[in-house]
């Protein structure tokens, strides 16, 4: 027999040391597995108490009735017993490995079966007996009391396992019920009518009460199975309740440890605003000990006479609105001296939602503010540095410029003389080494834009294979002074028209191109121009520039492309050159929008790629290729001057009667514009300032003046602006100054000037800028 209550209770305290919820133990109780399982071991555990008890049933009954009736019953009860026992173990061992129980529960449900009948063989042994022994025995063994006693011993027993294994038990039942009528109707024969009919009556009266004892049974299972539910629930929400409890408390702890260890300060302020907590390391940024600021509000000894109004409005508009909020303020030491703290403040609510106190933390970021204050002063003195350098390089070039421009100017002129072979070669000297200067200067002054910003691109249509060719063009005699051979080679596929910024790519061509040239003394330079275009109209050109010169070192590629780098000083030293060129010519690309990379082996030449992005020509007419007039070449050669002489015989009407005014404060310069144009038919009067300009341009009436920008008394800008504020008939003013800055360009037009040209100045520019501007000149001049 199995205890209902101490299966219970074995199997609470088996489910708790099993590491699982209490609801999930209740769950794996009372499933049907789970209730299955409580009756195999329940079985199993009293198999041997179960032997125990048919034996001596069966003893008894041998003893009474007759030896062999109790060996005969002892045969059939154990077989049946051991059978049922052997299929719980099996049953038990493969539900342990993981099977399901339906099988089993079948299985175990025949052999109760088996059990039931084989308990009632054995218990009707004093009748089957009766028959053995003879009839005269028989009314010595026909009274049922012994059968019926045992068969509702059994059904007890078997009533208490209806919970956990329903099938097992009806079958049982059955059996013990059927036998008693069996042998009752059996045995009528031998009594008179109203005994049977008393013996049926006490039958059906301890039927109704095992079926009491069973709903009894049942109802108190459920009972009991729904406080353990009850139970497991309660046990769990308080476990959970217990295990939140913990992790608050470790929480607590922790935050406890972090808020006391932290380097930022940390307070606690009541809503009143005073302070109910501090930590260690408030008291190493402030000075104050907790003691001595508890209850206090923390304003009114940490406030600095310096501290912002508005970041204290600040910090008292969040804390009434209950808000979070940060907030930078000069705060004071102990000691007197400032600190600046940034001071993050969170309201913490209670359960109704309002607000109970604040934490602030508070960080020192006195050093970051010095730091930052260091830093403007640096930023604003670097700034003072660009100015300055702006401003130097401006005088520099106004100053070199000038004289330049007399150097220049005054060797043509003196190469129009006759010279003799020797004087022709001091000539030539000292135009190429005046050349090679202002070479420099125009790198240094680029550098320097593209340094500071100032460097604008002016992108229009053009047309690119005149753009390389022309280029090429320029440099092939360079070329062929050395003997290289001079390739270029185009896909087919490259579109001629373009959009972009052809001068710059004209410039990183030369730069990069007669880089090419100069560091090759045999062999070739090749130029391959590729192009991909996408779907958007956008093209990728990408031009390699490939040549068989003297290489450069793998450790030098790296930085080639910085200012003034070569890539030794015995380069320097053979070649020449100011390394500025290739630097000049990576910041133009980056400017565009492209980029440039080196591939180089030493002694076996290199080879520099560029790839630039450009827009599909919109269709436009292409204007021919003509360089600005502050850009052209400052050096006149012998048939630029044949095509001077020709062009001031054959423009002579363009010319003739034309009054030119030139404010100039240099006297060498002054000197040069009347000599490269006194074969022109022109009138021609010079200012040596800009006031005496202003008063020229009422008395004489010109209709050209070639104004200096850098000039004593008035400059050439607000000479300008007044000559322009006059009711008298305009004149064309053209810039002739030695400031070549775009923002330079860009204030002279911005007061009046119709162009601007850079010194030095050749004659053929001087005289083209003189046509250029005839027609409009004289259209001013007669409106």
């Amino acid at each position: 027999m199995v205890s209902g209550a101490g299966t219970k209770r074995k199997m609470t305290e088996q489910g708790s040391k099993s590491g699982k919820s209490p609801l999930a133990q209740h769950h794996d109780q009372y499933s049907l597995d789970g209730l299955f399982l409580r009756y195999l071991r329940g079985q199993i555990r009293i198999f041997w108490a179960r032997m125990g008890f048919i034996t001596l049933v069966c003893l008894m009954l041998g003893s009474i009735v007759a030896p062999q009736v109790g060996i005969t019953a002892l045969l059939v009860a154990g077989i049946a017993e051991i059978v049922d026992g052997l299929c719980l173990r099996y049953a038990y061992q493969r539900m342990q490995a993981g099977e399901s129980g339906q099988r089993f529960r079948r299985l175990t449900t025949v052999t109760a079966f088996l059990q039931g009948i084989a308990m009632c063989i054995g218990a009707a042994g004093p009748f089957w007996g009766a028959l053995l022994l003879g009839p005269t025995s028989a009314p010595v063994f026909m009274d049922p009391l012994f059968t019926v006693g045992l068969l509702a011993g059994g059904a007890i027993n078997a009533g208490l396992l209806l919970p956990y294994h329903r099938w097992a038990t009806y079958v049982r039942l059955i059996c013990y019920a059927t036998a008693p009528i069996l042998l009752l109707v059996v045995g009528a024969v031998n009594v008179d009518h109203m005994d049977f009919q008393l013996q049926l009556a006490g039958l059906l009266v301890l039927y109704g009460a095992l079926l009491w004892y069973l709903i009894f049974v049942a109802r108190s299972f459920a009972h009991s199975r729904s406080i353990l539910l009850t139970q497991a629930l309660q046990q769990q929400e308080l476990e959970g309740a217990y295990q939140r409890l913990l992790d608050q408390q470790a929480e607590a702890k922790k935050l406890a440890l972090v808020a006391r260890h932290a380097n930022d300060s940390i307070l606690l302020v009541d809503k009143s605003g005073k302070v109910q907590w501090v930590n260690e390391a408030f008291t190493q940024i402030t000075g104050y000990r907790f003691n001595e600021v508890l209850g206090h509000d923390p304003g009114t000894f940490l406030n600095h006479p310096d501290t912002d109004l508005q970041a204290i409005q600040a910090i008292n508009d969040g804390r009434r609105d209950g808000r979070p909020f940060r907030v930078e303020i000069l705060n004071k030491h102990k000691d007197g001296s400032g600190i600046w703290l940034e001071t993050n403040q969170v309201p913490i609510l209670d359960q109704d939602g309002g607000s109970m106190s604040y934490i602030a933390i508070e960080r020192d970021i006195t050093a970051a503010k010095q730091n930052a204050q260091h830093l403007e002063e640096a930023r604003t003195a670097a700034e003072e540095g660009d100015r300055a350098k702006s401003d130097f390089l401006a005088t520099m070039s106004h100053e070199i410029r000038t004289p330049m421009n007399g150097v220049i100017g005054m060797a043509q002129l003196l190469e129009e003389t006759r010279l003799d072979a020797e004087q022709q070669l001091y000539a030539d000297t000292i135009l190429s080494s005046a050349r090679t200067l202002l070479a420099l200067i125009n790198d240094i002054l680029d550098l320097s834009k593209l340094d500071a910003g100032e460097i604008t691109l002016n992108p229009c249509d053009f047309d690119l294979h005149r753009c390389f060719e022309e280029t090429i063009r320029l440099l092939r005699a360079q070329a062929e002074i050395k003997g290289l051979e001079l390739i270029f080679e185009r896909d087919a596929d490259v579109p001629q028209f373009l959009h972009g910024d052809d001068h710059r790519l004209r410039q990183i061509l030369i730069n990069l191109v007669g880089n090419a040239i100069k560091f090759t003394e045999k062999g070739r330079v090749k130029i391959s121009l590729e192009a991909e275009t996408d779907t958007d109209g956008s093209v990728l050109l990408t031009c390699a520039i490939a040549d068989t010169g003297i290489g450069i070192a793998t450790e030098m590629l790296t930085g080639i492309f910085e200012r003034f780098s070569q890539a030794d000083a015995a380069i320097s030293r053979r070649f020449g050159g100011s390394g500025l060129g290739l630097a000049i010519s990576r910041r133009l690309a980056e400017a565009m929008g492209g980029r440039i990379a080196v591939t180089s082996q030493l002694g076996a030449g290199s080879c520099f790629t560029i790839a630039l992005p450009f827009e599909t020509a919109s269709g436009a007419q292409i204007l021919p290729a003509v360089e600005a007039v502050g850009e052209r070449p400052a050096v006149e050669t012998a048939n630029d001057r044949t095509e001077v002489e020709a062009v001031c015989k054959s423009d002579d009407t363009e010319l003739d009667g034309m009054r030119v005014l030139v404010a100039e404060d240099n006297r060498v310069n002054r000197l040069l514009v009347q000599k490269f144009l006194k074969n022109a038919p022109i009138e021609l009067e010079f200012a040596k300032d800009g006031a005496e300009a202003v008063d020229m341009a009422k008395r004489f009436a010109p209709d050209i003046i070639l104004m200096d920008i850098s000039m004593p008394v008035m400059d050439g800008l607000e000479a300008t602006h007044i000559i322009r504020s006059s009711a008298h008939a305009q004149p064309v003013i053209i810039a002739l100054t030695a400031n070549a800055f775009d923002t330079d360009r860009e204030a002279c037009l911005a007061v009046g000037m119709n162009e601007f040209v850079t010194k030095p100045v050749n004659r053929n520019q001087l005289l083209q800028v003189l046509r250029d501007y005839s027609h409009p000149a004289r259209s001013q001049r007669t409106g």
